[in-house]
């Protein structure tokens, strides 16, 4: 291993790491340079996606320029385990890379967890089902509110909030977000639907390529004329007494409802003397 010192602060080489978190690190003025055999991934790692071409453009860039920022590990009992910068270790794995530089803090699973989750969120690398899980595991470690939240990350209280709606949404509409054959906002739309209909207006957006704006509409107008039946039928009432009183003097067994009016025939004669009472 080989050392060279620091001369910086850990949130300097962390770029917009929480200051919440400034005092958190080891205070070693050093960086090690450690084997990539010895170094594995962060099992607290929020992010689960990596994209390829992305990782192999910084592959190219290390490869051409090394690496220009450490990444943060924490010792264990065979190695080291990334804290920080795991796309920076896996494109140096990719660049045919022997070892990487490391600032190693001593850090326990706790902190392991929140350094990952501040780290990604700080550095908005998480994609919208990705960050709605960091968002909710924070809240659970730290049992706060959304306002906490908002405040610890320097968000707004709406944006924390519609984005932990996303973990409502079903497996199949979230995979459809991660694919990206629908937005965020189309998302966010399709919360409050059940299963069956997410899925039938994921297969809307991507078959007519729908806009929000469109599937706003059409969820709205699908959701109204319920509504408005319900409404209309209740809303419906008849008085049929004058009609009643008259059928009843002409001998017509009558029966009345909120919107209807029945007439009982007990013969054939009944009924041919009622129709020719209203031909006359």
């Amino acid at each position: 291993m080989k050392r060279q010192k620091l001369g910086r602060g850990l949130d300097a080489l962390l770029g917009e790491m929480d200051e919440a978190y400034e005092n958190e690190g080891s205070q070693r003025d050093e960086i090690l340079e450690i084997s990539l055999k010895e170094i594995r991934a962060n099992p607290f790692q929020p992010r689960k996606a990596f994209d390829e071409t992305a990782l192999n453009e910084l592959a190219e860039s290390i490869k051409n320029d090394g690496l220009l920022q450490p990444i943060v590990v924490s010792e264990d009992i065979d190695g080291y385990v990334i804290i920080a910068g795991e796309r920076r270790f896996r494109a140096s794995k990719l660049a045919k890379m022997k070892a990487i530089r490391a600032i190693v803090l001593n850090s326990d699973e706790q902190k392991m967890r929140q350094f990952a989750l501040i780290e990604n969120i700080q550095r908005e690398e998480l994609n919208a089902v990705e960050l709605a899980n960091a968002y909710g595991e924070l809240l659970k470690i730290h049992d706060m509110t959304h306002d906490d939240l908002a405040t610890m990350i320097h968000k707004s209280r709406t944006h924390i909030t519609n984005t932990l709606r996303l973990l409502q949404l079903s497996s199949k509409t979230q995979k459809a977000l991660l694919e990206k054959k629908i937005t965020a906002g189309h998302a966010k739309v399709l919360v409050g639907l059940d299963e069956k209909e997410q899925q039938l207006m994921v297969n809307s957006i991507v078959g007519q390529k729908l806009s929000v704006r469109e599937v706003e509409a059409m969820i709205k107008l699908k959701k109204t004329p319920e509504i408005s039946s319900a409404t209309q039928k209740e809303a419906i009432k008849y008085n049929f007494t004058n009609i009643k009183d008259k059928l009843e003097l002409l001998g017509y067994k009558i029966k009345t409802g909120s919107n209807s009016l029945t007439i009982n025939f007990d013969s054939e004669s009944e009924i041919a003397d009622f129709m020719s009472r209203i031909r006359d």
